[in-house]
């Protein structure tokens, strides 16, 4: 029977989809761990390979509270977590592919992903540097937006996964005005702020004083600035310096920062909450989230080891969301 002829169950309760990401990774036993704890939260359907969430715990999946969509499309010879192969990639890359088709045909309301190896999918031949750019590429999105949250703090990304050299080649006015666009109609449609305050971080440090520590603030930012507030009605300030901005946005000051590249967002999220750490995709046609993670392949073999709390708030980040959306 095609997706397409599959009835839609009448529930209440939010359809969240669930891939299980690289099988050779930790993804599998997160899943587990995460059903375990989240019970009836949800409707959950899981994308993966039976055989492969059968073996961290030598259990079967536990059908009670969650659908399998199992694809059986891992070799069980030879298999082994930890390895980065191009098999593996490509398993990664089909669960999400009939996840995508599962939310064309609303059979799913959100999407969480199961970390996936960036290596081993350019391996299997899908020149991508992750999720973000797959799934946009995917849905033909025009623009999507990074955001990286825990309890204390959200950032969305002007910039992704680029070396440092290029960061400040990539700014442009218009893609901080699309950023703090996107992650401002968010905020109001996501977690119900209709009035968003945003602050903006500098590049440079100190925010470049005035023009002495570099250019890109006077030249760039600020005119992005000033141009997104008259043209979004919104309070936005900046650029400030990262840490200050930062600090303020921990003490309530604001509800989300704009990061200027990766780890000017990823250190304070690790060091206030990284248990709860969870990246939301912006600008795509239904919620994604994922766990703030990668694949962990050095512990993939000890699932005592593994710890699936920030899955567990991907997926109750995306009920929230998707819930909020419905509401409106």
């Amino acid at each position: 029977m095609s997706l397409k002829k599959i009835p839609i169950l009448k529930s209440r309760k939010i359809k969240v989809g669930i891939t299980i990401g690289d099988p050779s990774g930790i993804g599998p036993a997160i899943t587990l761990k995460a059903l375990t704890k989240l019970g009836g939260l949800a409707d959950f359907t899981v994308f993966g390979d039976s055989w492969v969430l059968s073996q961290p715990f030598g259990t079967k999946f536990p059908t009670r509270n969650a659908k399998l969509v199992d694809l059986r499309n891992i070799k069980r010879k030879d298999f082994t977590f930890g390895k980065v192969r191009a098999e593996y990639g490509k398993a990664a890359i089909e669960y999400l592919d009939e996840a995508l088709k599962m939310l064309k045909y609303r059979k799913i309301d959100c999407l969480v992903t199961g970390p996936i190896s960036k290596e081993a999918i350019n391996l299997a031949g899908y020149k991508f540097s992750g999720h973000t750019e797959y799934l946009a590429k995917k849905t033909n999105t025009d623009e999507t937006v990074m955001m990286l949250l825990n309890r204390s703090l959200k950032f969305s990304l002007i910039t992704r996964h680029i070396p440092i050299k290029d960061v400040s080649l990539k700014l442009n006015k218009d893609i901080f005005y699309k950023n703090i666009k996107i992650t401002a109609d968010s905020l109001k449609r996501f977690f119900l702020i209709p009035f968003p305050r945003i602050v903006v971080c500098g590049l440079n440090p100190h925010a470049s004083d005035n023009g002495l520590i570099g250019i890109e603030e006077n030249k760039i930012i600020k005119p992005a600035i000033e141009k997104s507030s008259l043209k979004l009605k919104i309070k936005i300030e900046g650029p400030m310096p990262a840490d200050s901005a930062i600090q303020k946005a921990v003490k309530g000051n604001y509800d989300a920062v704009v990061a200027i590249y990766h780890d000017q967002a990823l250190i304070p999220l690790k060091l206030t909450s990284a248990s709860t750490g969870v990246n939301l995709t912006l600008g795509l046609p239904f919620i994604r989230t994922s766990p703030l993670h990668g694949t962990a392949f050095d512990i993939a073999d000890n699932p005592s080891l593994i710890k699936a709390d920030s899955l567990i708030e991907a997926v109750k980040l995306a009920i929230k969301c998707t819930s909020n959306l419905k509401k409106g």
